[in-house]
């Protein structure tokens, strides 16, 4: 992998981690357009590079919401010290939070390993980017019926019931599959639970930061690996890459669904998806 290679793949990386087109995805995807071969994705050497894109990209994520990690953070041990809940508003957050999370781990215990056979070729990554487009097309259609139907003003995130972070955890697990989108998929759950696009998205990103994070820090004895050391700069520069891009774009993002949706995003999804599906089926790309 050479240095301008690492640069791209960590730009990628922060950008569609946040914004809801699939960053495993696009990592199966784009180098297998560009015809970059040289990259072995089961070295650990490339595994240890991976980790640190996706370190920065949870490092972001907790500086662009530290002031609100902080609040939940403090609520919550506040809440296990007195032994019971409160009204407290960031301490609703907090476990509704915590609830959504365990869907998350316990899907990615079961399926990750039958789930990287996937990661090979670039037309399952196709498929379900397509698919991932058409959630979104369906997620929009049925909130917009649902408003139709019973109007009301929409929620805030400490009003979400239980069984809803419940949901909305389990809807973040398909992002195991490559192209399917993490964000993409829990803001149409959010948005099936009466949130508006902004605090879907917020809501999306705050329960995807210790997800990230998790899964990146299991995964940091791969970067002890023998042969980890030959990109060790190439990870240090991509993961600097990779926070910057995604600091930016979940700032950008969080200012987009204030008045806008996700259908521009469904339409990506849909074109790319099928070009690369068409071109990974006539042997075009591998």
């Amino acid at each position: 992998m050479t240095f301008v290679q690492a640069l791209a793949l960590a730009v990628l990386q922060g950008v569609s981690e946040l914004f809801p087109v699939s960053s495993l995805g696009h990592t199966i995807l784009v180098p297998a357009l560009l015809h970059w071969h040289n990259i072995d994705r089961s070295s650990p050497s490339f595994l240890a590079f991976v980790v640190v894109l996706h370190l920065g990209t949870a490092l972001a994520l907790i500086l662009y919401y530290r002031q609100e990690w902080y609040a939940i953070v403090r609520a919550l041990v506040a809440s296990v010290v007195r032994g019971r809940l409160s009204d407290d508003r960031d301490e609703r957050i907090g476990w509704r939070l915590v609830v959504g999370t365990i869907p998350v781990g316990i899907l990615g215990i079961v399926f990750e390993a039958p789930v990287r056979r996937l990661f090979g070729s670039p037309a399952p990554a196709a498929i379900f980017l397509l698919l991932n487009g058409l959630v979104m097309f369906g997620g929009e259609a049925l909130r917009r019926r649902q408003r139709a139907v019973a109007a009301g003003s929409y929620r805030p995130i400490e009003e979400l019931s239980y069984p809803a972070s419940l949901m909305i955890g389990a809807a973040q697990g398909l992002a195991l599959l490559p192209g399917i989108s993490r964000s993409g998929v829990s803001m149409v759950a959010g948005l099936l639970f009466d949130l508006d696009h902004e605090n879907a998205a917020r809501y999306s990103f705050l329960l995807a930061t210790p997800v990230i994070l998790a899964a990146a820090l299991l995964e940091v004895p791969k970067l002890f690996a023998p042969a980890a050391h030959v990109v060790m700069l190439e990870a240090i520069a991509g993961g600097i890459a990779a926070g910057i891009a995604a600091y930016l774009s979940v700032a950008f993002l969080m200012r987009y669904f204030r008045s806008n949706d996700l259908r521009p995003f469904g339409w990506y999804c849909v074109v790319m998806g099928t070009i690369c599906f068409v071109l990974a089926w006539k042997g075009i790309i591998s």
